[in-house]
Order: C-alpha cells, then sequence, then structure tokens
C-alpha cells in the first residue's frame, strides 16, 4: 500500500524554522565568494600594472638577461628566476625521500605508543617560522656545512673535472645548496604530515589482505598503499614544491643574493622572494619598482601554475 501525499490527507506542511533566513545565507555566501574572487583578481590586476613598465620596456629580455644594475636602471629577472626554480626543485628532490620514509615508519612500523607523539612532533615542525630556519642556517649550518662539506669537495676536486664544475663556487657555507638543504628541511615535516594523513585513508581491510596473501611490508607499500593514494600524494608533493617557490626570509639569509647565474651547486644566487624581500624598501627609481613587482607577478604565476595542478590532481579520483 502506498502512502498518500500529505496533502490529499489534509495535512498542512509547516515551513521549516529558519526558512526565511536561506536567501540571506545565499546572498552572504556568494558575497564571500565574489569578494575571494575580486581580491584575487585585484592582486593580479595591481602585479600586473605594476610590473608593465618593467615588462614593457625590455620585454623578452627581462626573462633572459641576468643583467641587474640598479645604477643604470638595467633589469634582467631571469637570475632570480631560475635561482627559484633550482631551489624549490632541489629542494624537493631532498625532502621527498626523507617525508617518504617517515610517513612509512608512522604507518606501517612505529610503536602505537610512540606513533601519536611522533607525529604531533612533525606536524609541529612545520609551523617553525621560517625566520627561524633562517637564523638557523645562518649561524650553525652554515659554518658546519662550510667545514664539513664544501671544503672537503672543493679541495679535492681535480682541476677540469665535472666535481670541481658542479660544486664550484666560494666555500662560505652559502649558495644554492645550502638554500636548498634548508628549504628542503622547511617542507620535509609538511609532506611527511600530508603523506601521513594519506596513507591513514587506505582502509586497513586492504592492507591486511595483501598481508594476508604474503606480501611484506615493502610489497604493501609499493603495491598496495601507493597506488591507492597516487594521485593525492603527487598534489601534496605539488602544494609542498608551492611553498619552497615562495619562500623569503629562511632564502634570504643564506642563498648569497647574487643576480647571476649560479655556475655550481656551492656559488650564491637570488630567487624572486629574496630579490624583492632585499631590494623593495631601497628602491632608487619607478623602473627598479616596476621591476620588482613584476618578479612579483611571475612568482605569482609560477605558483599559482604549481597549486592549480595539485589542486587538480587532489581532486581527482583515487583509483583513476
Amino acid at each position: 500500500m502506498t502512502a498518500l501525499p500529505a496533502k490529499s490527507l489534509g495535512v498542512k506542511r509547516t515551513r521549516p524554522n529558519g526558512a526565511s533566513l536561506d536567501p540571506v545565507f545565499m546572498l552572504v555566501c556568494g558575497f564571500a565568494a565574489t569578494l575571494l574572487l575580486s581580491a584575487l583578481a585585484g592582486i593580479v590586476g595591481s602585479l600586473l600594472v605594476g610590473g608593465w613598465p618593467a615588462l614593457s620596456h625590455f620585454k623578452l629580455a627581462f626573462f633572459t638577461s641576468s643583467d641587474w644594475d640598479p645604477v643604470q636602471d638595467i633589469y634582467g629577472g631571469a637570475g632570480p628566476i631560475v635561482g627559484t626554480l633550482i631551489t624549490a626543485v632541489l629542494s624537493l628532490a631532498l625532502a621527498l625521500p626523507v617525508a617518504f620514509g617517515v610517513a612509512v615508519f608512522l604507518v606501517e612500523f612505529c610503536p602505537p605508543l610512540l606513533r601519536r607523539p611522533i607525529g604531533i612532533a612533525v606536524e609541529l615542525l612545520a609551523g617553525v617560522p621560517s625566520i627561524v630556519y633562517g637564523m638557523w642556517g645562518l649561524f650553525i649550518f652554515a659554518p658546519l656545512f662550510r667545514d664539513i662539506v664544501e671544503m672537503p669537495l672543493i679541495t679535492s676536486a681535480p682541476p677540469g673535472s665535472l666535481q670541481e664544475k658542479i660544486f664550484s663556487g666560494i666555500p662560505n657555507g652559502s649558495g644554492i645548496l645550502a638554500a636548498s638543504i634548508i628549504l628542503a628541511v622547511m617542507i620535509l615535516p609538511y609532506i611527511a604530515a600530508t603523506l601521513r594523513e594519506l596513507f591513514l585513508t587506505v582502509p586497513a581491510k586492504v592492507r591486511e589482505s595483501a598481508y594476508g596473501v604474503g606480501c611484506t611490508t615493502m610489497e604493501v607499500v609499493w603495491s598496495v598503499t601507493l597506488p591507492y593514494v597516487r594521485r593525492s600524494a603527487i598534489g601534496a608533493v605539488m602544494l609542498g614544491l608551492g611553498r619552497a617557490l615562495g619562500e623569503t626570509m629562511a632564502v634570504t639569509f643564506i642563498i648569497g643574493n647574487s643576480h647571476t647565474f649560479p655556475k655550481g651547486l656551492f656559488d650564491g644566487g637570488s630567487t624572486i622572494a629574496s630579490t624583492i624581500a632585499n631590494e623593495f624598501a631601497e628602491a632608487s627609481s619607478d623602473m627598479h619598482t616596476s621591476a620588482l613587482i613584476a618578479l612579483g607577478f611571475v612568482l605569482f604565476v609560477i605558483t599559482f601554475a604549481v597549486l592549480a595542478i595539485a589542486r587538480a590532481l587532489l581532486g581527482a579520483p583515487k583509483h583513476g
């Protein structure tokens, strides 16, 4: 027997409490979304307008030349752009294997009594201010890195060898590689915490089934866990890359702040963020200011592209 509609039974349907507020709530939410998009459009527009004099004056040379001379008002942003990409990629290459090992240890091997404290410690490391990492890198890490790594590698390199070219530079503890290591330390806990949460989303029955057919822990991780969270893990890694691209103070302390192309891993360099932080307050001309704003626009485009790809991968189906 089918139930009759409430209207045919003469029952008057009461309006839910608060229904009159729904249009207001919808307008508030729509206003919030519009405000956010407007702010984003305003940032992009202001960066483009502010940097247009430099972009239109130097044209393609702004992206291909490393000449940065505030005295003659000549600005080429290739040095900071290349330095940004190199340090970000190197830091990700250094941090990813360690972060993956930390996440696997916390999920698969860590004793239950220690799993939560270590997990909280990793998450707390992700919240340490960047300037603290920069000060630690400058006063503690740089002297040790110079004495333990740079000096032995430079002095032991045969003249004209590949080792001499790769590890060329001034052994003062700062440079491209040192800045990349500091960046790797910064993004490592972030990637490790994200990968740990992703690994915990794998259903216990799936992992237990793999163990039940005789798989080892390594086989379970490579054949079951990673394929299950593959796309989301790639998105999380790219989010870490996005943070490395925009990092400012920690890199400024230790990268050497040279606008030329780095010739070796120990050579000094600069990033877009460090260049802006060092020079924006002391910009000596309108063209100098415009060049710095143009660099900010380039950094915004690079970071936005990385984060957009990450969000696309995070929104994709897990088993695709």
